[in-house]
């Protein structure tokens, strides 16, 4: 299994991008997806979140700013990011936990992380 993230790059204050993320392999399920970033020196932090079935939720920093989608059908999630800051530089890790087969356990994966940054 791989997430594969695309979408960063470098923005102005205020402006927008989209990342998105797509999960392939083998999968027989997925129950939540999620989108993190990290700066350096700090811990990653989840920024929003979709599980399955499930309400959205968001870090108290970017809620009405980002917004999360994912496509169950697809494997994939994607990440709305407007009104850009340069306190959302960083970079974005995909997340998804997912099991392989009906009787298997759920794991944890991640996308290779993906830079935004944000100039002022």
């Amino acid at each position: 299994v791989q997430l594969q993230a695309s979408g960063g790059g470098l923005v102005q204050a205020g402006g927008s991008l989209r990342l998105s993320c797509a999960a392939s392999g083998t999968i027989f399920s997925i129950s939540s997806m999620a989108w993190y970033r990290q700066t350096p020196g700090k811990q990653r932090e989840q920024v929003a979140g979709q599980p399955s079935g499930g309400s959205a939720n968001y870090a108290d920093s970017v809620r009405g700013r980002f917004t999360i989608s994912r496509d169950n059908a697809k494997n994939t999630v994607s990440l709305q990011m407007n009104s850009l800051k340069s306190e959302d530089t960083a970079v974005y890790y995909c997340y998804a936990a997912l099991r392989i087969t009906a009787g298997g356990f759920y794991r944890t994966y991640w996308g290779q992380g993906t830079l935004v940054t944000v100039s002022s």
